[in-house]
């Protein structure tokens, strides 16, 4: 099911036509080949009239936009060979925080990352991509590991913030986050990191603290979350 945006309202009902139109095409001998292609240069047009000049805040919808790939979709695009690694050796494991092996080219890489999940289940199973204190030292012990078999760390960065709640901030949310970037300047090999959705606060700056810092198109990065 595709999903529109509040401001995508015009190319959503477009959409609506287009499909209405195939599936009367199906049913008789009409002929609306023609009239389809219409609609969808029309579609296509005002797609790019409206992503154009997006404002600010839409641009953090797009960000946001449930279709947009997260971090195990990269993963499963360019890692071979990956082995999830699980748990902090502290506390437990922390779903919002996906990290672990495989190979990027032919070479061995640490890759780490927050991860939102899709369905609705799933999205509460990882906490909307805003990792707990657990999360973060995994990420801590992951780079470290890195830095000990000299392996380059690539992290893909999602999430809103780091989450807030009373038992992360028992656990220790701030020291977790402060040892995550003195991890990230001080390891010995080289880290990339890339904003594939929201960067917000010291949750996002936590596993960019990198040698280079990439944001995709109509990312976003900012030092607290929007709101």
């Amino acid at each position: 099911m595709q999903h529109f945006l509040d401001f995508e309202g015009p190319i959503a009902e477009l959409e609506g036509k287009i499909r209405e139109l195939r599936h009367l095409s199906g049913e008789s001998d009409l002929n609306i080949v023609e009239e389809v292609g219409r609609l969808q240069s029309k579609a296509q047009l005002l797609l790019q009239q409206t992503y154009a000049k997006l404002t600010p805040w839409q641009l953090t919808q797009v960000a946001r936009h449930p279709d947009r790939p997260h971090m195990l979709d990269y993963v499963g695009a360019l890692i071979e060979e990956f082995q999830p690694l699980a748990g902090d050796r502290c506390f437990g494991e922390d779903p919002a925080m996906v990290g672990g092996l495989g190979r990027f080219r032919s070479r061995s890489v640490v890759v780490l990352g927050h991860e939102k999940g899709r369905e609705t289940a799933e999205r509460v199973r990882r906490n909307f991509g805003m990792a707990r204190p657990e999360g973060y030292r995994k990420a801590v012990r992951l780079m470290r590991l890195a830095d000990r078999f000299q392996l380059p760390i690539i992290s893909f960065v999602d999430t809103a913030g780091a989450y807030p709640g009373v038992g992360a901030e028992q656990r220790g949310q701030a020291e977790a986050i402060a040892q995550a970037i003195r991890t990230c300047l001080s390891v010995g090999v080289p880290i990339v990191s890339v904003i594939v959705g929201e960067g917000g606060s010291g949750g996002a700056v936590a596993i960019a603290s990198a040698d280079r810092v990439l944001m995709l198109e109509n990312s976003v990065y900012s030092v607290i979350s929007p709101e």
